[in-house]
């Protein structure tokens, strides 16, 4: 799959998602083998005005790279705007978000409202377009509900646009992230335009990327499955490679890379608000472990990388690593 300068065999690429996709936690998971990753969907309307917290949701690394920086918006000026100002932050493309189903974007023609106004759809990607010299790719839905399926007039659209890349999350708006994702739709896209498919929904397994692969799509796109098994990118590729699953990481390894993540939150965040804004990871890093349930009460309290540390290594002198 090629967009721009990336040019990656069946990639599987780290969602956006609110609140997640922070830049620790897409470093780990470029560590643990995701091949693209993506920045939070991003206001353009703070991204023109300079917003400092909403600049800070797109600093990117070095170390990230193959990294997009993803941005929504209803007025054309203002992704043209928000374009401009990203291609100095120099990303290697830039994705629109034309899927969110939250009420307070939709309300405002952003996100997934796009899906109810087609010709601003268009403006919106004719814009990002030409507010950069970057590659702009677009994420979407099927439609707005079951009796409005557009992705077909959308997917030919946005590439006669200028879009490079198309990621289609096969639910429609009304289901959220309700019911099941419709991948059957991917084959009817990839014979209807000749930029880049890729796949996004109900992918939890090395099993379902194969499965999603077998479509015809060019990548797959990894969001909720990922936020408590990061390790999905690694088992994946062991899988699609071997067709063997492999062994589930050990509580040591579990433990290893939870501290990891929450040493570079506090480095990014600093170390209270670092440590307090780990706190939503704990629930799928040491999900399964024995004996844990106490220990994750603890850590819930805990304002100082030392006392979570502290707390962790005990745990692991107390109940030796074993497979879990």
């Amino acid at each position: 799959m090629k967009i721009g300068h990336v040019d990656i065999d069946n990639p599987l690429c780290l969602a956006p998602m609110e609140d997640v996709t922070e830049l620790p936690f897409r470093l780990i998971c470029k560590r643990l083998g995701a091949d693209i990753v993506y920045t939070e969907f991003t206001s353009s309307e703070g991204i023109i005005r300079d917003i400092p917290r909403i600049m800070e949701k797109i600093q990117i690394s070095e170390d990230e790279r193959p990294v997009s920086i993803q941005i929504f918006g209803g007025r054309p000026e203002a992704m043209t705007g928000a374009a401009q100002a990203i291609e100095k932050l120099k990303p290697d493309f830039i994705d629109i978000n034309c899927g969110c189903w939250v009420k307070n974007h939709v309300a405002r023609n952003e996100g997934a409202g796009l899906l109810r106004d087609l010709p601003l759809f268009e403006q919106i990607v004719k814009a990002t377009v030409k507010g950069t010299q970057l590659p702009v790719t677009v994420k979407t839905r099927l439609g707005w509900d079951d009796s409005s399926i557009v992705i077909l007039d959308v997917a030919k659209m946005v590439e006669a646009a200028g879009a490079k890349a198309l990621t289609l999350h096969c639910r429609t708006r009304s289901q959220a992230h309700s019911g099941f994702a419709d991948w059957s739709w991917l084959e009817k896209i990839k014979k209807a335009i000749s930029i880049p498919v890729i796949g996004n929904g109900d992918i939890t397994c090395p099993e379902d990327v194969k499965a999603m692969l077998e479509t015809g799509c060019d990548g797959v796109m990894i969001g909720r499955g990922a936020i408590a098994n990061p390790w999905i990118f690694k088992q994946t590729k062991h899988f699609l490679k071997t067709g063997e699953q492999m062994p589930e990481p050990s509580s040591e390894e579990k433990i290893q890379i939870c501290l990891e993540h929450l040493k570079l939150n506090v480095q990014y965040k600093g170390e209270k608000y670092g440590v307090q804004t780990f706190r939503k990871h704990y629930v799928g890093y040491l999900k399964g472990l024995p004996n844990i349930a106490p220990v994750k009460s603890e850590l819930m309290q805990y304002i100082t990388m030392e006392e979570v540390i502290g707390q962790l290594e005990r745990y692991l002198i107390n109940n030796p690593p074993s497979l879990v």
